[in-house]
């Protein structure tokens, strides 16, 4: 008998959909007998309609809370560990997140150490922490997200930047997802249009990347279920998920980098992200995601548009796709024919193409996306240059919960030809 995995697991947040449903929480929280909760947000949406119809429903339905509205974009081993420190300082029964993914993602972390106290390292994915499953059940998370492009509203993983080795880690496992991710594209109506660029980017990324991930059978089987990774692999179900938000996301996300006020758009691709986070979360993702958290993390001097942060910051959906274009060139001779497909998904004419070709014609296509949407042209155009490969290849290298997903082995020796494949878009 084989040491390969034989089965996978499907495990996502329940999911409520349709514009308005933020205002039913207070009632789902009185459901619930909830005698008091934490409300996680950032500080630009503190006083934004999203944070205050949530603050309102709890009010109207007399649930009593504690507000945690210093959330970081994108967050970092301190700022996730000053929620945890508020977290511990309380008592509750529920965790109310509303905002992006760096939010929700901040509320898993501190509900996780407040039910379950551990060195922080303890948790955190390998090789850079102990990559310890969580022990139990955590406190019911309440996941309204305000930007489109996560997924992090049905997912059990937490992503962000350990300052020490300037690289992106996370925490992920089952237990960490929501109870329950409220979709309300009511929430995305001030979503400038470079965060609707950025954020549909990641979705896409993540419905390519989960749909081209190696095969589950082809992971190594767990001693015990309880050590099945979430990353399992691509399979049958992820990839339905993965492709419908890939097909919504190639008809709409013009459309809502366009015109922000387009209702139909901004109401599909929040349908898009959940599809996504669906089918990555069980799936996983591969080396655009991983080639990316060194380049969020070691960025010098880049701010982007649309995002009121008080810190240089590489938006994670912009991290990701300038490094896909050469991944998927580098990734297609293995599976050619999924490559093709996400193409013509796409809007790729591939009638007469030559699987050969299925890296290019990929490319290609995304290539002229991301212009269409403004975005820089390469990681040169983020700062950075041929003198920065190496320290990215290290960032790279310990992202194991991902590049090991990668349908292509890649190497120090491949990651550098790649980064700097990725400097300009061709």
């Amino acid at each position: 008998m084989t040491n390969h995995e034989y089965a996978f697991e499907m495990a996502s947040s329940a999911l409520r959909f349709g514009a308005g449903a933020t205002r039913e929480i207070g009632a789902d929280l009185a459901e619930l007998k909830v005698r008091h909760t934490l409300v996680f947000t950032d500080p630009n949406l503190r006083n934004l309609h999203p944070v205050l119809t949530v603050l309102e429903s709890l009010e109207s339905n007399k649930i009593p809370y504690s507000l945690f509205d210093t959330c970081r974009v994108e967050p970092s081993d301190e700022s996730m560990q000053e929620a945890i420190r508020f977290a511990n300082g309380r008592e509750y029964d529920a965790v109310v997140a509303v905002g992006g993914g760096s939010v929700i993602d901040t509320a898993k972390v501190a509900n996780l150490f407040a039910c379950w106290p551990a060195d922080f390292l303890d948790y955190v994915n390998q090789p850079i922490g102990k990559g310890l499953p969580v022990p139990g059940p955590v406190k019911p998370l309440f996941a309204i997200p305000t930007t489109a492009g996560t997924g992090s509203e049905t997912t059990g993983v937490a992503i962000f930047d350990y300052k020490p080795l300037r690289a992106k880690t996370g925490i992920a496992h089952r237990r960490l997802k929501p109870y329950l991710g409220i979709v309300d594209p009511e929430n995305t109506r001030t979503m400038p249009a470079a965060v609707a660029a950025s954020s549909g980017l990641d979705v896409l990324c993540h419905a390519i990347e989960s749909w081209t991930a190696i095969p589950f059978v082809e992971r190594p089987r767990p001693e015990r279920p309880i050590l099945r990774p979430a990353y399992q692999g691509s399979n049958p179900i992820s990839d339905l998920w993965s492709m419908e938000a890939l097909r919504l996301t190639s008809q709409y996300i013009r459309r809502a980098f366009a015109d922000t006020s387009d209702e139909e758009a901004r109401s599909a691709m929040m349908l898009a992200s959940s599809y996504a986070g669906i089918g990555f979360g069980n799936a996983g993702v591969h080396l655009p995601h991983g080639m990316s958290y060194p380049v969020a993390g070691l960025v010098r001097g880049f701010q982007a548009a649309g995002y009121d942060v008080d810190h240089p910051m590489v938006p994670h959906g912009i991290s990701v796709i300038l490094n896909a274009p050469a991944v998927f060139r580098f990734t297609s001779a293995s599976s050619p024919e999924r490559h093709l497909d996400a193409a013509f998904v796409l809007g790729a004419d591939i009638s007469n193409a030559k699987l050969d070709d299925a890296g290019k014609i990929l490319a290609d296509t995304l290539t002229g996306l991301i212009s269409d949407l403004k975005l820089p042209d390469g990681l040169k155009g983020l700062g950075y240059s041929a003198s920065d490969i190496p320290a990215l290849v290290q960032g790279t290298l310990p992202q194991h919960r991902v590049t090991k997903l990668s349908p292509r082995p890649a190497s120090a020796d491949d990651l550098a030809a790649l980064f700097e494949d990725a400097m300009t878009l061709k």
